[in-house]
């Protein structure tokens, strides 16, 4: 998989403001009291997620016909909730049933649904898109990202300092409807925000392959 930014790029104006209201309806009861909510079986979220799909069908741009969506999270940052995450990489996958497979553990249990971390060359082949229902500048907690970072593999907690700071900091600011698309592997972080207000992310993860040993993936 290759990045024309380092590991993430900007596409602008994915969804419509009709589109927006659509998909704010179908989030519109989850909780948003928590720093990320995980999603599963909620009804009409696959029509944005599905490979042919308007948000789905960017992860097919860079994975290929077979990518399917294996995790969502929504995060709604607030004055309410003002939260900020420190330099980390996502390194866990949402899967049906604990199945004991060499090199994947530990496993993990987030808002009821099983996470096993796998090896890094399974988190290099997944590509994650974040879609913003709401506008995000400089002041509204832009996620953060280490260009080339991806490149690395599994960075060790205490080389995370000194990554971020040979590769730089790129600021991911968007509007409404625009979707981020990123290497998973990327160091990424996110800070409170200045002046906090509604700050809403879909955050979806897509694989396209199939995983080992007997383990499946839960999807979405």
């Amino acid at each position: 998989m290759t990045f024309a930014g380092d590991g993430a790029e900007r596409h602008p104006a994915v969804l419509t403001p009709e589109d927006l209201d659509r998909l704010a309806q179908v989030l519109a009861d989850v909780p948003a009291a928590r720093a990320g909510v995980r999603l599963h079986g909620l009804q009409g979220l696959d029509a944005f997620l599905d490979p042919d799909g308007p948000v789905g069908c960017l992860a097919v741009s860079t994975l290929g016909g077979g990518a399917r969506p294996v995790r969502a999270i929504l995060f709604d940052k607030s004055a309410d909730a003002n939260w900020a995450l420190g330099w980390h990489q996502d390194r866990t996958i949402a899967v049906t049933a604990r199945v004991e497979v060499p090199g994947y553990g530990p496993w993990s249990v987030k808002d009821g649904l099983i996470h096993v971390a796998p090896p890094a060359e399974l988190l290099a082949g997944l590509v994650t898109v974040r879609l913003h229902l709401d506008p995000v500048d400089a002041d509204n907690a832009p996620l953060l990202v280490a260009p080339g970072s991806h490149r690395l593999g599994r960075v060790a907690a205490g080389d995370v300092e000194g990554v971020v700071r040979r590769c730089g900091e790129v600021a991911c600011l968007a509007e409404a409807g625009d979707v981020w698309l990123y290497a998973t592997l990327i160091l990424h972080a996110s800070a409170a925000a200045v002046r906090p207000r509604h700050r809403r992310v879909l955050q979806v993860d897509y694989a396209a392959g199939d995983l080992p040993g007997g383990l499946r993936w839960l999807g979405v």
